[in-house]
């Protein structure tokens, strides 16, 4: 647990800073000395992305081409495996919540959305670590051309964002650890199939392309995909999408733990 004292350490050596940052300080290195005390989700999440890829591209290459087939697999892969991370993002809340070390977070000065953003910030490097090794390993064995790295950059920060809101309202929502396993395996799953990971939309039923744009899966596939073509109006119109989940899923995920704080209080 971090103590009080803690959050009220001056950051970056004696440069003094202001409260809230001094706090989101401590707690993002609390946080994240505690994702790095248990690395085992996180390196299966990037270790399995990349048997996948090797697996799946030779099918969608005959498919589609090497150039279209190689996208294909990297993307889908890419989207289906950030997916399944959302258990990093809703267990690190999830288990603060069961264990009720929140409520003794909740009791120090730090505010709420200020413990949020120190649980954020290291998982959002991990999110954004995978996805550069998935890429990295499509550019380096696979021959994926990474030429727009800005627009690419842009679209993988805006999906991470999405990421962490759905974590986080699932970490939030969930009673408990099957709960949370059970949204992540099915909800990712689907959001990734809806969004076209694994078969092109093109190739399935009307009715799936209907409904593919109520996936975040399918506006990140997207932004993923025209980032690689060079397509920046597509990509700024993914993104837009994408930052309007982020921020529907970040208020539930932030109103549902205000809530349990003020049923506490009472």
């Amino acid at each position: 647990m971090l103590p009080d004292s803690a959050l009220r350490t001056t950051a970056l050596g004696a440069v003094p800073l202001p409260a809230p940052l001094r706090r989101c300080a401590a707690l993002v290195r609390h946080n994240t000395a505690l994702l790095l005390g248990e690395p085992g989700p996180l390196a299966s999440r990037m270790i399995l992305p990349l048997v996948f890829v090797t697996l799946l591209r030779p099918l969608y290459t005959a498919a589609e081409g090497t150039a279209a087939g190689t996208v294909q697999a990297v993307t889908g892969t890419l989207i289906t495996f950030s997916l399944l991370a959302l258990s990093i993002v809703g267990g690190s809340i999830l288990t603060e919540r069961l264990w009720h070390t929140w409520d003794r977070l909740r009791a120090t000065t730090a505010h709420p959305l200020e413990i949020l953003a120190g649980k954020a910030v290291p998982v959002l490097a991990a999110l954004l670590a995978q996805q550069a090794v998935v890429l990295g390993f499509g550019a380096i064995a696979l021959g994926l051309r990474l030429d727009h790295l800005p627009l690419l950059g842009a679209a993988l920060l805006c999906w991470t964002l999405t990421l962490l809101g759905l974590g986080s309202a699932l970490g939030v929502l969930a009673r408990t650890h099957g709960e949370l396993s059970a949204g992540y395996d099915i909800g990712g799953m689907l959001l990734s199939s809806l969004g076209g990971a694994f078969v092109p939309l093109s190739a399935l039923p009307h009715w799936v392309r209907t409904i593919a744009p109520a996936s975040p899966g399918y506006w990140g596939a997207g932004a993923l995909r025209a980032a690689l073509a060079g397509e920046a109006p597509r990509v700024l119109e993914c993104c837009a999408v994408l930052l309007g989940f982020a921020l529907a899923t970040a208020l539930v995920a932030a109103r549902g733990l205000l809530r349990a704080s003020a049923r506490k209080a009472l």
